[in-house]
């Protein structure tokens, strides 16, 4: 079975969603970026794992659901933390961020019989999950991150290593309010769905 990490900031104002403000409040933000957060872990929660992880910048709240270990994020850019991610892992990994609340145990469950790494696209150029049988840290590092061509180039460097890489669906990251909308509409009974009806019920200044 597989290592589920998910890499992820603690969901305080001003740190978190800063492309959703505006329309909305950085509190407002928050808020939405704790409700992504949440869905993706329930949907990790229940995923079969041998291990569930939480690469956390900052510290845990109350959205996290038991069942998971929590590690700190290591210092520089994204992409030596998640170098450093699948550095913790002794076999199989799939890794996956918190913007996309849309997320399913059937999307999360994969095998890595017949190939040797898991991508997943972003609608926005990135990816919003790389799964690895044997996880190499050198695989992500000195990879362009939060670019258009950040997936690409990530893709690119699997098939250069010789791996048969097995592609997921393309999912669309929540990064604006449109992307918001978007995204609850695909999930429109989860906590990402109701937050975002909250924060607009409320009026997005």
């Amino acid at each position: 079975m597989t290592t589920l990490l998910v890499i992820a900031k603690e969901p305080l104002p001003g740190r978190v969603k800063t492309r959703l403000t505006p329309p909305f409040t950085p509190e407002q933000a928050a808020a939405l970026a704790e409700a992504s957060l949440a869905d993706t872990l329930h949907a990790v929660a229940e995923t079969p794992a041998t291990r569930r992880v939480l690469v956390l910048d900052g510290r845990p709240g109350p959205w996290l659901p038991p069942g998971f270990d929590v590690v700190p994020q290591c210092a520089g850019g994204l992409d030596a933390r998640l170098a450093d991610a699948f550095a913790r892992c002794a076999g199989p990994a799939l890794l996956i961020g918190m913007d996309t609340p849309q997320v399913t145990p059937e999307l999360l469950t994969v095998d890595f019989a017949g190939c040797d790494a898991y991508f997943g696209p972003a609608e926005d150029g990135g990816f919003w999950a790389l799964g690895l049988a044997r996880p190499e840290p050198a695989l992500l590092r000195g990879v362009p991150m939060s670019t258009p061509q950040t997936g690409a180039v990530q893709r690119e460097r699997l098939v250069a290593a010789g791996l048969r890489v097995r592609d997921l669906p393309r999912l669309r990251d929540v990064d604006t309010a449109a992307d918001a909308r978007a995204v609850a509409a695909l999930a429109p009974h989860g906590t990402f769905a109701a937050r975002l009806a909250d924060c607009t019920a409320t009026g997005a200044r």
